[in-house]
């Protein structure tokens, strides 16, 4: 994945309101209605979508989990996938 790197810049308005400029809407998958999260560390601000910092965050958290829950190849995972899918067939029949 390419890393895109500009500086664009974007007036406060009297009610602290930004407009987020194209280019950076685009860049981070912003559409309208999304929401942003703002990540403030000193004096800067990094400005990202949240549900994909939401999903970073998630991996982060279960960073090592799958090896511990003895899951060590995609297999095992589409294994356990397969078996639940089983199971919960025959609870709803």
């Amino acid at each position: 994945m390419a890393t895109l790197s500009f500086v664009n810049d974007a007036r406060v308005m009297s009610k602290g309101q930004v407009t987020i400029p194209k280019n950076v809407r685009e860049a981070l998958g912003i559409e309208t209605g999304d929401r942003v999260t703002f990540i403030v560390d000193g004096n800067n601000v990094r400005v990202v979508n949240s549900a994909v910092y939401a999903l970073m965050q998630f991996q982060q958290q279960m960073r090592g989990k799958a090896s511990e829950a003895g899951f060590v190849s995609e297999d095992d995972v589409a294994k356990w996938i397969t078996a639940s899918r089983r199971k919960e067939n025959q609870i709803k029949s």
